[in-house]
């Protein structure tokens, strides 16, 4: 999957998806292919950390 470059829509996309889709951080990834970390570093950069509790970004 491609996500969208702009970190809130991507914020929105991830978070939607975790909700939605996903049982954790790295089924979602390994269904998009994608690596969890980088996606978590891609979302720290831009100030949000993922709450594993509540499995979203903020």
């Amino acid at each position: 999957m491609t996500l969208p470059k702009d970190p809130v829509m991507c914020l929105s996309v991830v978070n939607m998806a975790l909700r939605d889709s996903a049982d954790s951080i790295e089924e979602l990834c390994a269904g998009w292919d994608i690596e969890w970390q980088e996606l978590v570093s891609r979302l720290a950069a831009a100030g949000f950390e993922y709450d594993e509790e509540r499995r979203q970004f903020r």
